[in-house]
């Protein structure tokens, strides 16, 4: 893991304790890796929920300032530190990637009966809360971030999250890209932009994907993956499957 200075780590840790915007800024880009290895691990803290949001930052390898910023959610029972094939592929493109940690000990298992919809609510909007803060604090930090395009990528689960927060604040949010979510429909707008990566063994619920002519409407992406697997699209998959999840991400953030 890289080191973070004292400066950082005592800044980060006073500002959410009061809840209030960190007054340090970022590590110079400069200072990173070249070839953008390991994240930096924080736990941030957000006072107004009294809630720990844990976040692996990958940050622009070459780029003195950032494309935009990318906000990656895991799949549900996955690990914020699990997609690092993609985060290291998009802070390789340019943004600086915040990965985020939603579920913690003691949180309430995801409802798998009843009216699934409604029951999950809760948890994706807890979801979008924590994509908001980290959002936040990433500002404060880094001042340039506030007029960065915001990127969401999230897997099943995470996917469902980042779509209720593209519903909510369309006007954010740039582009969207869903690893297989199932639940949350897809934005029917031109903003903002979408790419749909399936899986070829679950299927989505009735009314999530866009018709084709939706899709051509909108400029909404939706590939099915031959032989991809919903529970293997992190960092578990083969290096095959990987390379083709890259390929269309890569050329949609282009």
């Amino acid at each position: 893991m890289k080191k973070i200075t004292a400066a950082l780590v005592l800044g980060v840790l006073l500002s959410a304790c009061l809840g209030t915007k960190p007054r340090a800024s970022l590590p110079a880009p400069e200072a990173a890796s070249a070839t953008t290895a390991a994240p930096e691990l924080l736990k941030l803290y957000d006072a107004s929920r009294s809630r720990e949001v844990p976040v692996a930052l990958y940050r622009p390898a070459t780029r003195k300032k950032p494309v935009g910023l990318a906000l990656l959610s895991h799949g549900y029972g996955g690990q914020y530190t699990d997609y690092s094939f993609i985060a290291q592929a998009l802070a390789a493109e340019g943004y600086l990637v915040a990965s985020v940690q939603h579920e913690l000990p003691g949180d309430a298992p995801l409802a798998t009966t009843g009216t699934v919809y409604q029951a999950r609510m809760p948890s994706w909007q807890r979801g979008v809360q924590n994509l908001l803060f980290v959002r936040q604090q990433l500002q404060g930090w880094e001042p340039a971030l506030q007029k960065a395009p915001l990127l969401l990528v999230g897997h099943s689960h995470g996917g469902d999250i980042s779509m209720l927060l593209a519903q909510q604040q369309p006007a954010l949010v740039d582009k969207v890209i869903s690893l297989d979510n199932r639940r949350v429909p897809f934005p029917r707008a031109s903003r903002p932009r979408v790419l749909g990566l399936r899986s070829s063994d679950q299927q989505a619920d009735p009314g999530v994907l866009p018709t084709p002519a939706e899709q051509q409407q909108h400029g909404t992406i939706v590939v099915t993956l031959a032989g991809q697997l919903h529970n293997d699209m992190y960092d578990g998959a083969s290096a095959a499957q990987k390379a083709e999840m890259l390929r269309h991400i890569q050329a949609f953030v282009k």
